[in-house]
């Protein structure tokens, strides 16, 4: 074990790599999937913050500086579970554990992307959004990422940056945040409990070998997991209709909404009572069609 931390701390020993595969692992470190969802999220809260037309133009450069930050608060968080990481069956071939790229290197280009990012969203977009950006920041690096080997709370306290996006878009159209971006706020929170549980459930095994408390690793029969990803799926079918009562989206979206949550539901329960991987594996996928799905749904109901 010793040997290998000294490999991958030395330039030496990191595998000779083509440029090309030295920018894919850069790449990787950003987590462009998850980025993107985030960036679908944020656009979307510019969207529905637009009153009259959409500004295209100030949503791509909007979208760019919250990509940014995305990608490297990313970074930072596979740096700072670089040790975790190699532990994991899921996680042992990212650029870290398995000595693609330097500790070092990945710090620099992670802190890189944050501070760059801090300042385009301050400069170019207003100053709302860098500082909804720093709260992103200190909530999941400094609360969610530590916490995650600590408490089981940890993925309460992560949702909380998790779901801040949609208002990082909303103050980058409108330079203010109203009610109607909380509730946004509000949907993405919920979201995350059925969608991370399921996760967790999935690579309960890799999380125990790494020591990252999440629920199902500490109470192995998945009794409180099952009733709380019931319980948040259930709270998140009337939240989701609310932007039509708020004026924010139509019928058309109400309905749909309907309908989503209730597949979505489905998808929570039989997870729930069979406690089996392959039906966490179809929530998860569930969950990750049902968010895009219901916010591009929003948008085009405005």
């Amino acid at each position: 074990m010793e040997e290998f931390v000294i490999d991958l701390n030395s330039s030496s020993a990191l595998p000779q790599l083509s440029t090309r595969e030295r920018v894919a692992a850069y790449l990787e470190l950003t987590k462009p999937r998850i980025t993107f969802l985030i960036v679908l999220t944020a656009a979307a809260g510019f969207a529905l913050a637009s009153t009259a037309h959409i500004d295209y133009i100030g949503l791509l450069r909007s979208m760019l500086g919250i990509a940014l930050l995305s990608s490297g608060i990313a970074t930072i968080n596979q740096y700072m579970e670089r040790d975790l990481d190699a532990l994991m069956r899921r996680t042992a071939n990212r650029p870290l554990p398995s000595g693609k790229l330097l500790p070092a290197e990945a710090l620099a280009f992670g802190v890189s992307l944050i501070v760059l990012a801090e300042i385009y969203l301050a400069v170019l977009i207003n100053p709302l959004t860098a500082w909804l950006g720093l709260t992103v920041i200190a909530g999941y690096l400094f609360g969610y990422t530590p916490l995650k080997t600590r408490t089981t709370l940890s993925t309460m306290v992560g949702a909380f940056p998790g779901a801040v996006p949609p208002l990082i878009g909303w103050a980058a159209a409108r330079g203010t945040i109203g009610l109607e971006a909380w509730v946004l706020f509000a949907i993405l929170f919920l979201w995350q409990f059925p969608h991370f549980l399921a996760i967790a459930w999935m690579y309960r095994e890799d999380y125990t070998r790494a020591g990252i408390l999440m629920l199902p690793v500490v109470e192995p029969d998945g009794r409180v997991t099952a009733q709380q990803i019931v319980v948040y799926t259930i709270l998140l079918l009337p939240v989701s209709l609310l932007p039509t009562v708020l004026g924010v989206s139509g019928k058309v979206y109400l309905y749909g909404a309907i309908v989503l949550g209730l597949l979505f539901l489905y998808s929570s329960v039989r997870a729930a009572f069979s406690k089996s991987r392959q039906e966490a594996r179809r929530l998860l996928l569930a969950s990750v069609i049902y968010l895009p799905l219901l916010f591009i749904l929003m948008v085009l109901d405005r």
